[in-house]
């Protein structure tokens, strides 16, 4: 048996997670100890790591909630399809807006526009157009590959400063390490 906090580190939860998974009766304890805390089976730490699983595809737990309790074994097929449907689109929006600001980037236009540009309106530019950090990182990675020199002018014409460019370029060569998201020490644009 499994203490709620036990199962939790396991699978790097927090006990909120699971006291919130039990009330919307996704992984109910199976039993409890003399005291009332929760405990819970090695067939519970199964069907958590599932969830777990389910989870790492973005799936909405409701999904998860109907692959886990269907004896069907379409229903997990045809739900992990919607969801691969849902990440190609994205990421086809993604390279659309990638595409856009390389083309801004490359025409000139930017320059005409963006001559009070600064580091903060670009960020709440990408976000505005559904950026998140991780998305901006990537979109850094792009940049500095496939025009490092004009990646490190850019970023210089947003009023960044030298050592700030010097972390978002490393970075960005570093893909599967970026930058932390402590707004003190947050590098990315």
């Amino acid at each position: 048996m499994f203490t709620i906090t036990r199962l939790a580190r396991q699978f790097s939860l927090s006990r909120s997670t699971l006291l919130y998974y039990d009330r919307i009766g996704l992984l109910r304890p199976s039993g409890r100890s003399r005291a009332n805390y929760r405990l819970y089976t090695a067939a519970d730490r199964r069907r958590l790591e599932r969830i777990c699983d389910y989870r790492r595809t973005g799936m909405a737990l409701k999904d998860i909630e109907a692959i886990l309790s269907s004896d069907m074994e379409g229903t997990a097929t045809k739900l992990l399809e919607k969801q691969l449907g849902a990440l190609n689109a994205q990421i086809a929006l993604l390279r659309r807006q990638q595409q856009i600001i390389l083309q801004l980037l490359g025409s000139g236009r930017l320059k005409a526009v963006g001559s009070g540009l600064n580091r903060d309106k670009w960020v709440a530019l990408l976000r505005a157009a559904g950026m998140s950090d991780d998305d901006m990182m990537q979109w850094h990675v792009q940049f500095e590959n496939l025009f490092p020199d004009d990646h490190q002018a850019f970023l210089h014409s947003l009023g960044i400063p030298k050592d700030d460019i010097a972390q978002i370029r490393e970075a960005s060569h570093n893909a599967s390490s970026p930058p932390p998201s402590n707004p003190e020490t947050d590098t990315r644009l």
